[in-house]
């Protein structure tokens, strides 16, 4: 049977995964948009680096991550000066390397959305005299909504199998950074494998659900379009 140990492990889990996908969904909206509608030099080299964390192992992404939170990390050396203290190994240093490691699971499907309303619309808009910005809100968002249901929907399930990122920058600590995957390797490196066995099954159902879900919402997406 679970424990109050794997109880609290999943709480932090969602927290921290709810808490990413709905930051993930405001930061990254206007970079999408600029992605999107950008003729600039950089978009290709922002681009790159947007989708870094798909290619680079957990580890190294968490390695980089963990030193620029030490001591002598920049980051961590403006926290301390700020008096707020270091974020590793905190719950606040796994939300940032959420953020960072999930990025363009939140980044891409936005971009696509918004490249596949084209500019039409906005210039509808625009002879109607609605100010960009109204445009935006009022004709965009709606337009790109099943972009940013994919977007939550793979930020979320990115998040809850972090597993090499929350490693390295929270370590283990229960109830402050253990989250489901370090707690099923807590258990398997104890070789207490019933738990283990119980949130690892867990996980395969949980994924099953979120590529269904993908699914469904690709076919009802392809029912709509003209």
């Amino acid at each position: 049977m679970i424990s109050a140990d794997d109880f609290a492990a999943i709480r932090l889990t969602l927290e921290l995964a709810g808490l990413t996908t709905a930051l993930l969904l405001i930061l990254t909206t206007p970079l999408a948009w600029w992605l999107a509608t950008t003729q600039s030099r950089w978009r290709a080299p922002i681009g790159a680096v947007v989708a870094l964390p798909l290619v680079l192992p957990p580890s190294v992404l968490g390695f980089y991550l963990l030193v620029a939170m030490g001591p002598n990390g920049p980051l961590g050396q403006l926290t301390q000066w700020l008096g707020i203290g270091l974020f590793s190994f905190t719950f606040t240093g796994l939300l940032i390397g959420s953020l960072i490691y999930s990025l363009p699971f939140a980044v891409q499907p936005l971009q696509h959305a918004f490249e596949a309303i084209g500019k039409r619309p906005l210039e509808v808009a625009a002879t109607l005299r609605a100010r960009p910005i109204d445009a935006f809100f009022s004709v965009v968002v709606p337009l790109a909504r099943p972009g940013f249901v994919t977007a939550a929907i793979l930020s979320f399930a990115h998040t809850v199998g972090e597993f090499g990122v929350v490693l390295m920058i929270g370590g283990n600590i229960p109830g402050q950074t253990r989250v489901v995957s370090t707690q099923i390797y807590g258990h398997v490196e104890a070789m207490d494998y019933a738990p283990a066995h119980w949130l690892a099954g867990s996980m395969v159902v949980f994924s099953f659900v979120v590529l269904l879900a993908l699914a469904l919402q690709n076919r009802r997406n392809t029912r709509v379009m003209p």
